[in-house]
């Protein structure tokens, strides 16, 4: 009997990640290529969308090598990516722009306008906040900005929606990619008529809207060369890299909460049909036709303890670095963090917020600021946890996932601040195995979406201290009140 193998493609913000997957969730090999940042001015944030197309090439070719597998075991490969980006594009498909990335602030005074003006009327409709990470919003910002690329577009669309483009030649887009641009109505799964006049663009400029178990078949045979793959190979849409976290890790049925902390990090739940946050402190985006996925992303994960790393000049590796703050108890002998180092989406959804130190005295040394640091990125998804609690419930189950989740103490300490039991997977490619596994279901390899819990090795869950739980309850409460304080400086 031959070997059958899957591939999830994971287009990120840092990096293009390329994993084979035995059909149980077994790592067989991976490859990454880095992704570079361009910053022209303040608040921009850009990558080039031709070079991510060529890493994502060399990612394929890369972890088929890796994985000493002959062309034709590879029965498919699914697609996950980063939600938020901007491509303006040609008639011929090239770009005319960079890929304006989720971190890009520049269209800052047009999210303002429209949330003062009529932003509770196209939340409700859309369920994506209104905040410059849009695509939504950066249109608005070309538009007011007389934007060349923007002017001389033919087609708009996500650095995913391009390399399909490269690969296939056809535009299309899954419900979860359309949901995050801010200009998709999941009640009727189309684009709103409303907002694409608002943004001065005609729905024939956006990208034909599928399922993620789209199939897409007829690469191109140059790329299927260079990837070192069968030109017959299936590949199938997928999601945005929240809604396949979840799926990857298993947290897919009611009360299972996913928590995943790289670069940025994000707390979410997958639900039925779809719950649009009142406060409007949590998004929702769509998934499939009758699923979609409630919850809040942070700016400030993993980029704050690496700006803090930067800032002591320490130049160990990352988990002796972190073994610091083992020395302190928590609570960090009174400094509490606001970690918004980046401005903020969720829960606050504040573009000019700023990061604090509070609580500072003499006697604080270096691994008082690692554990405060640590603690106020995990007090801050806490945080947003408690929004997505009043429209989901208590969460009955946590998994956790991304960068972070390799880091024993930092898993002890959401343990003991939510107050849960914290389930890992072995494997750190959740996203990556999401989108293999939507793969799966796409070519009928497999017969559901729920069927991965059966896919997915885990670590034995940590479990709560009660006592730190107790120490960090009186210390949320006062973290708390001093986000809601110190909002009125930002």
């Amino acid at each position: 009997m031959s070997r059958e193998f899957v591939m999830g493609l994971d287009i990120g913000t840092t990096s293009v990640k390329a994993c084979v997957f035995d059909l149980h969730g077994k790592v067989i090999a991976e490859a990454e290529q880095m992704n570079s940042f361009h910053y022209p001015q303040q608040g921009w944030s850009e990558q080039d969308p031709v070079e991510i197309e060529r890493s994502a090439v060399l990612a394929i070719r890369d972890a088929i090598d890796k994985a000493s597998i002959e062309k034709e075991e590879l029965i498919s490969l699914g697609f996950s990516a980063a939600m938020h980006s901007l491509v303006c594009v040609n008639e011929e498909g090239k770009p005319l722009s960079p890929g304006l990335i989720w971190a890009d602030g520049r269209s800052y005074p047009q999210a303002e306008k429209i949330k003062k003006t009529m932003g509770s009327a196209i939340f409700s409709k859309t369920g994506t906040p209104i905040h410059p990470m849009t695509p939504f919003m950066k249109l608005l910002w070309m538009k007011e900005n007389n934007y060349e690329p923007y002017q001389q577009a033919a087609y708009f669309m996500s650095i995913k929606e391009y390399l399909l483009l490269c690969w296939f030649g056809e535009r299309v887009i899954d419900y979860s990619m359309a949901s995050a641009t801010g200009l998709f109505n999941p009640a009727i799964l189309d684009w709103e008529d409303e907002l694409l006049e608002l943004a001065g663009i005609r729905k024939k400029q956006l990208s034909k809207i599928v399922p993620p178990t789209e199939v897409l078949s007829g690469i191109k045979k140059e790329i299927a060369a260079e990837m070192g793959i069968s030109e017959e190979m299936p590949f199938v849409m997928g999601a945005a890299d929240g809604q396949l976290a979840n799926l990857g890790i298993g947290a897919i049925l009611p009360g299972e909460v996913a928590v995943s902390v790289g670069t940025s990090g994000a707390i979410r739940q997958l639900t039925k049909g779809v719950k649009i946050d009142e406060n409007q402190q949590t998004f929702c985006y769509s998934f499939t036709a009758d699923t979609s996925i409630i919850g809040g992303p942070t700016n400030n994960g993993g980029i704050v303890l690496q700006w803090l790393k930067d800032l002591l000049n320490d130049q160990r590796s990352f988990p002796e670095f972190l073994g610091d703050a083992e020395k302190v108890a928590p609570g960090a002998e009174g400094i509490l963090f606001l970690p918004y180092l980046n401005g903020e989406r969720a829960p606050i959804w504040n573009q000019q917020a700023k990061g604090n130190f509070y609580g500072v005295s003499i006697t604080h040394k270096k691994e008082h600021f690692i554990r405060a640091v640590l603690e106020g990125i995990t007090l801050n998804l806490y945080q947003i946890g408690k929004a997505l609690e009043s429209l989901a419930g208590e969460p009955e189950k946590i998994y956790v996932n991304g960068g972070l989740a390799r880091s024993p103490l930092w898993l002890q300490m959401m343990a003991d601040i939510f107050e849960a039991e914290i389930y890992v997977s072995e494997s750190h490619h959740s996203a990556a195995w999401g989108a293999a596994w939507t793969a799966l279901v796409g070519i009928g390899k497999v017969s559901s979406f729920e069927e991965i819990k059966k896919n997915i090795p885990m670590d034995a869950p940590v479990l709560p201290n009660k006592e730190n739980s107790q120490t960090y309850k009186a210390l949320y409460e006062n973290y708390e009140k001093l986000a809601k304080d110190i909002e009125k400086f930002f």
